[in-house]
């Protein structure tokens, strides 16, 4: 994603993302005398997220590093079939809807934490809150990990070489730490509500930049992929369909219980304000994903018969050309790219609190220290995640595959938590053994498969079929079960369950 263009200019702009945000994070945490003695008011600002801030964290959250630096290659590497992602993240928001408002009325009541809690509420079983819990901490450290990469490449290739990687990565880790360490959640969705606006605008100066390198015409885009590159347009292989609905699967259902997202649900001011902010999200997948998927489609035409590494360095080719255009563009493109890198960190943050809320709250709080007071709790979950993204920084130095392998990887097994998690709150004969068996058959058969090498059955991730044996033993684990495996629900637990009945 290197910029030949940028140099000092992207470095002052850059700088200036990495101040505003450290203002940010100090003006959230000034006079907020209980911030860091609360776990609901660090990690979960108070539970009281206004409509925009919580629209802006859940899209800046959602729409990240891969969005731009990610799906264009991954668009001009399998031509149109990629309208697939399109399609994952409109279905991620209607999976939301599908559970969110009844988590939210029960979460409220229960004043529940991070995920886990609900596990906890909800089946009465150590295995179950422990499986969970190790399965959301691997997606969230593979998540993590994803974004320091991205960091990385994004700064590195703004700067033109200027910054290296490796230091890119450590300078925006530090700005990252100092303005979550000061603020918590309130500071990140607030740092998140500056960089989703800028990322909008940044795709739609992309896109209009794009179009004008090619004459205006995006049919003559589409002709010259059917005459140079006829796969690319063609009707995909059985194969390639049967991988999409896979995607669909595991995407839409392993993103929408990521414990960051998760505990917006939680933030939210109120049930109105959480439905009016899905609502708009709704609009978010044509006009974000979709618009970086034509980017990646134009680049076919601007920059043809890249290889995989090379179609990884699309956008900076692109930003490079767009640029060159005219002084106004030059100057959008290095806003832009401050902006992309800016919502690289957005999603980082968002990963890192909620990777820290849980290292406090569910590890130390629940199985180590139960005693331990709130601010007790939050200090060792700030101290746990310096140490595992210091951690992951060993990892990111020498970055495995491309962005969209890592990606990947990461729902493997997450979406292992999705039957629990959501199966529960309109089951309530659902039992915890059967649930346990779940998870933990469905982690094993995903892994397996993955590090075996087949992240693919005839097109079907392996995350899908150890997702399918999941629902199967929970659902028949649980309707056949003796009579005497009742559900460990006490009365006032189902009634609590009812509220959204």
């Amino acid at each position: 994603m290197k910029l030949t263009f940028a140099g000092m200019d992207g470095i002052i702009i850059l700088s200036a993302f990495a101040v505003i945000m450290l203002v940010i994070g100090y003006l959230s945490g000034r006079g907020e005398k209980n911030l860091h003695h609360s776990l609901s008011g660090y990690y979960l600002a108070g539970r009281n997220l206004g409509f925009i801030a919580l629209f802006f964290t859940l899209y800046a959250t959602q729409y990240s590093g891969n969005t731009i630096v990610g799906y264009a290659p991954s668009a001009y590497r399998t031509g149109f079939s990629w309208l697939q992602s399109i399609s994952f993240m409109t279905i991620i928001i209607g999976v939301y809807l599908l559970f969110a408002p009844r988590l939210y009325v029960v979460a409220k009541r229960k004043k529940f934490i991070t995920p886990t809690d609900w596990l906890e509420f909800r089946f009465k079983s150590k295995a179950v809150t422990l499986l969970s819990i190790f399965l959301m901490l691997w997606g969230l450290g593979n998540y993590l990990l994803e974004q320091l990469v991205a960091i990385g490449q994004a700064v590195a290739g703004m700067t033109g070489g200027t910054i290296p990687y490796q230091i890119a990565v450590i300078a925006f880790v530090l700005v990252m730490l100092a303005y979550e360490w000061m603020g918590g959640m309130k500071a990140v969705a607030f740092t998140d509500v500056m960089q989703g606006i800028i990322l909008m605008v940044g795709i739609f100066v992309f896109l209009i930049g794009a179009l004008y390198l090619v004459g205006g015409n995006f049919s003559e885009v589409t002709n010259y992929i059917q005459q140079s590159e006829p796969a690319k347009v063609a009707v995909p292989p059985a194969e390639t369909s049967i991988n999409w609905l896979s995607m669909l699967v595991l995407v839409g259902l392993g993103a929408s219980i990521y414990p960051h997202a998760v505990q917006r649900i939680y933030s939210a001011q109120s049930e109105r304000t959480l439905k009016k902010s899905f609502a708009r999200m709704a609009w978010m997948p044509p006009i974000t994903t979709g618009l970086v998927f034509v980017i990646g489609i134009v680049g076919l035409m601007l920059f043809p018969n890249l290889d995989t590494g090379g179609s990884e360095q699309l956008v900076g080719l692109m930003a490079n050309k767009i640029a060159a255009i005219h002084p106004i563009y030059y100057w959008m493109m290095i806003i832009f790219f401050g902006g992309i890198v800016a919502a690289i960190l957005s999603t980082a943050d968002s990963v890192l609190l909620s990777f820290s809320s849980m290292l406090s709250n569910d590890v130390y709080g629940k199985f180590i220290n139960p005693n331990a007071s709130e601010h007790k709790k939050v200090m060792v979950g700030k101290v746990g995640g310096i140490v595992a993204i210091f951690g992951l920084l060993i990892i990111a130095w020498n970055p495995p595959g491309t962005l969209y392998q890592i990606f990947v990887l990461k729902f493997e097994l997450l979406v292992q938590v999705f039957p629990a998690f959501v199966l529960g709150l309109y089951w309530k004969k659902m039992s915890a053994k059967p649930v346990f068996l779940g998870m933990l058959i469905g982690a094993a058969l995903s892994g397996y498969l993955t590090l075996t090498g087949h992240k693919t059955v005839y097109g079907i991730h392996g995350g899908v079929i150890g997702l399918m044996a999941n629902f199967a033993v929970c659902v028949l684990g649980t309707i056949f079960a003796k009579a005497t495996a009742k559900s460990a629900l006490k009365e006032e637990d189902v009634s609590v369950l009812e509220l959204k009945a």
